[in-house]
């Protein structure tokens, strides 16, 4: 088991209003490296959701979360042909959504622990 970190949290940021012009759905909540920006004000589990997402970018030294969450969103754009369906396939995501209701989970996070949700 490992000591887990938080990123630092910035409610009410216009940065997801923005980013989300750019996409078919609303963006509640973004990572970047160790800044979460966060459209309101964010709840536990967004806290938690975008805290397993920045062990993900811990673990794949920041470029290798890019890559892998790219290579997979296009893997999953060509299978499903949705945008939806390929942003939830993407592995990072999925563990971020199968455990952002748990609520120590990431007390108890094994690292590396979306390479099991490979597609």
């Amino acid at each position: 088991m490992f000591k887990f970190y938080s990123p630092i949290f910035i409610e009410n940021s216009k940065i997801p209003v923005y980013l989300s012009y750019f996409t078919p759905f609303n963006i509640s909540a973004i990572t970047f490296f160790f800044i979460v920006f966060c459209r309101g004000k964010v709840s536990n589990k967004t806290r938690r959701h975008e805290t397993i997402h920045y062990q993900q970018f811990l673990e794949t030294f920041v470029v290798g979360f890019l890559v892998i969450y790219v290579i997979d969103f296009v893997i999953g754009l060509v299978k499903y042909k949705s945008f939806y369906m390929a942003y939830r396939m993407i592995s990072l995501e999925q563990e971020a959504y199968m455990y952002d209701d748990i609520k120590n989970y990431l007390e108890l996070r094994k690292r590396y622990e979306w390479l099991n949700l490979r597609p």
